[in-house]
């Protein structure tokens, strides 16, 4: 059947029509296709996380988590972008929202490093302590060479008035990370807590105890309060005047006291009760050479030092002995020993001197300058050193200080 030319015109124009209002919806179903398909795209969703990561290390940290959240909305199921989003959070001090941000990256990736430690963090942040703890010790489970997971469950122990437990975790990061500052205060921190527990406890049951007055007068020790101390171990003394040591730490008071006749009768008197105490009578030969008895401080040293080697500073007071008997060779060698050993850094310095002037007098002039110059630039570098800590002393003074170190600098999950 031929269909008229009318009746083709308006075949054509509904077709039209149909075209016209079909067009627009199939342009729309092609866009939300293509979205969707950009949404599950994980190479369109890395190249902004890229951009948001860049942003995080550049300090831009609104254009940083815009950036996270919009990897999140291409790839739900992105746990780093979560995780990166939770540090850009915490930067922000929006700790809750931290806390859901390293949840969904754990739910997604429970073995991500360094989730549960932000997740711990953040939790700390708003004093939730049993979950930062929990979160902690997941991360201390899985990684355990992590000195900052083992460095922040200390930190919540101690928040949670655990002491032995804040020290067991504490002990564990200062072995992994042993000149973290941040580590060893807090560990420093823990232990004077558990001692503090442990003489509290002693002083309860036993306030008349000797060892009461044997740890108050260390305690004066440390502080430096050596007349206190001397007063304490006379006290501890009366109760047990035969108790080995404690003579021996009387004389060490007394001799930084320069009160040098009772220090040597302490030392004395503890070798009476202990003949094998050791440090009492490698002090009473260093005090025998400072006296110029040469000749009885070798003997002593020498003494102490077959029983225990390795006495702190022995070499250095060997070679003041020797060189006082006239016997340089000698004196040289230990002193040359002395500059190697683990001596004070005082000791240390001493000795150089020491060793210039001897290989002075056995007429080795270069090595006696070299000597001698060493001492020179120890003693200026401990002169810098000190005025260094003197600035930084006043630093402290005039910004006070956190009792808890910061959290970790931010370190972005790579994809």
């Amino acid at each position: 059947m031929r269909l008229s030319a009318r009746t083709l015109r308006r075949a054509s124009r509904a077709l039209a029509h149909l075209l016209f209002l079909v067009s627009p919806a199939c342009s729309l179903m092609a866009r939300a296709n293509s979205a969707q398909q950009t949404a599950q795209d994980p190479a369109v969703a890395n190249e902004t996380f890229r951009q948001a990561t860049q942003a995080m290390r550049a300090g831009q940290l609104d254009a940083a988590a815009a950036g996270f959240a919009s990897a999140i909305k291409q790839n739900p199921k992105f746990a780093e972008a979560y995780f990166n989003l939770g540090l850009v959070q915490t930067s922000q001090g929006l700790n809750e929202e931290a806390v859901g941000s390293f949840q969904k990256a754990i739910a997604l990736k429970p073995q991500l490093h360094g989730a549960n430690l932000f997740l711990g963090i953040a939790e700390y942040r708003q004093n939730r302590l049993d979950k930062a703890a929990a979160a902690l010790q997941k991360e201390t489970s899985l990684y355990p060479k992590d000195a900052s997971a083992w460095m922040w469950l200390g930190v919540v122990r101690l928040a949670q008035e655990q002491p032995a437990e804040a020290v067991e975790a504490l002990d564990k990061a200062a072995k992994l990370d042993p000149k973290n500052v941040d580590i060893l205060y807090h560990r420093g921190r823990a232990h004077l807590l558990v001692s503090k527990d442990s003489y509290t406890e002693m002083f309860r049951l036993d306030p008349k105890s000797w060892r009461v007055h044997q740890v108050l007068a260390q305690t004066d020790a440390e502080s430096e309060h050596h007349e206190e101390a001397v007063a304490e171990y006379l006290e501890a003394i009366k109760l047990a005047p035969m108790q080995p040591g404690l003579h021996e730490e009387l004389g060490s008071e007394y001799r930084i006291l320069v009160k040098l006749p009772e220090a040597e009768a302490a030392f004395l008197r503890e070798l009476e009760i202990d003949p094998n105490n050791v440090l009492a009578q490698y002090k009473l030969g260093v005090m025998a050479v400072e006296k110029g008895d040469a000749a009885l401080g070798k003997k002593l040293v020498e003494g102490a030092l077959k029983e225990k080697p390795g006495l702190l500073n022995a070499d250095y007071n060997l070679g003041r002995a020797e060189m006082l008997l006239g016997n340089d060779t000698a004196a040289a060698e230990d002193f040359k020993r002395a500059t190697q050993s683990n001596s004070e850094p005082e000791i240390i310095r001493q000795s150089w001197y020491q060793l210039g002037t001897v290989l002075r007098r056995m007429h080795h002039t270069e090595e006696a300058q070299q000597a001698f110059a060493t001492f020179q630039k120890l003693k200026d570098a401990e002169e810098e050193d000190l005025q260094r800590r003197k600035r930084k002393r006043a630093m402290q003074q005039e910004q006070q200080g956190q009792e808890t170190p910061p959290a970790e600098s931010p370190k972005p999950q790579e994809p």
